[in-house]
């Protein structure tokens, strides 16, 4: 029998230290775990920021991510919410080749993706797109037939669809959770 391996998405609620960052990516660099894609920010909460990774690996592997996570003192929560009806989202900008003969077409393309044009120079253009990783890929994969210069991505960002949320934690204290 073959293990699948699969993109899973965790989301983490950490402090907002100095040094966490480091540290949660050390126990992914000891354990072998690749991190596919990896989004920080504020959350909702003073002192706590929330964290998504896209992972690779089959379902125990991710369970062991998720556990190994939990296991570091700044986490206050873990979830997996691979499993779960999610909104995605990722953020990317695109320096493509645009001379006069091609940037007519290259605008026609910005806008079936619903993406804009952010920049103008004399030989290139700066696209944005946002979308779900496979949007974000389709566009970048058609803008290289006119030469792409460079590519940046933010990482995934994730929640769940309709009431579901990681719970409130306004009460919480800094420190481990059980």
């Amino acid at each position: 029998m073959t293990t699948r391996t699969e993109k899973h998405t965790i989301t983490a609620l950490v402090e907002d230290q100095p040094g966490v960052l480091n540290r949660i990516s050390s126990m992914f660099r000891r354990r072998g775990y690749n991190i596919s894609s990896l989004a920080v920010g504020q959350s909702e909460t003073d002192g706590l920021s929330r964290m998504t990774f896209v992972v690779e690996g089959d379902p125990e592997t991710v369970e062991m991510v998720a556990k190994n996570l939990h296991k570091l003192v700044e986490v206050i929560k873990v979830v997996n919410i691979s499993s779960d009806n999610t909104v995605s989202r990722e953020l990317a900008l695109v320096r493509v080749n645009a001379d006069v003969t091609t940037r007519s077409e290259i605008m026609q393309i910005v806008d079936i993706f619903r993406a804009k044009i952010v920049d103008v120079s004399q030989g290139t253009l700066i696209v944005e797109v946002t979308g779900d990783e496979n949007k974000v890929d389709s566009l970048v994969d058609l803008l290289r037939t006119f030469g792409v210069h460079e590519v940046m991505r933010t990482g995934t960002i994730a929640m769940s669809r309709g009431v579901s949320f990681e719970g409130d934690v306004s009460g919480m204290k800094l420190g481990k959770q059980s």
